[in-house]
């Protein structure tokens, strides 16, 4: 696993208890109800994952596009079908994505154990 992505799997996880610490049912309830949505049902989870990804491609939350992305290589989707997940994502938000793109690719290649990019940059 990539330091990126150690790095923001344990953030995500130590923010996530962090925040369930507290007694507040608003959050508790909607943490639960994203559960809910991304299992099994009339649609898979590897297309609710697909899904996640591309709306947040459109939404440019690079922390969502990271998390969905893990999703969708865990849910088993492939490199190429993330490929045109990604496309969909670009053609519906516009140039705007790229940037977004540019690290959701980086942080596939990496979970996929290649070599980290040189640099962030936009």
């Amino acid at each position: 696993m990539s330091d990126r992505v150690r790095r923001f799997t344990e953030f995500r996880q130590r923010m996530n208890a962090r925040i369930l610490e507290h007694d507040n049912q608003v959050v508790r309830r909607f943490f639960a109800l994203d559960t809910q949505c991304y299992r099994d049902g009339a649609l898979d989870v590897r297309t609710k994952e697909l899904l996640g990804l591309v709306a947040s491609l459109v939404l440019r939350c690079d922390d969502c596009v990271s998390y969905h992305v893990a999703q969708c290589r865990e849910a088993g989707v492939g490199r190429e079908e993330m490929m045109e997940a990604f496309q969909v994502g670009l053609v519906v938000g516009g140039s705007i994505v790229i940037p977004h793109l540019r690290r959701a690719v980086d942080f596939l290649d990496q979970l996929e154990g290649g070599a980290p990019a040189a640099g962030t940059g936009d």
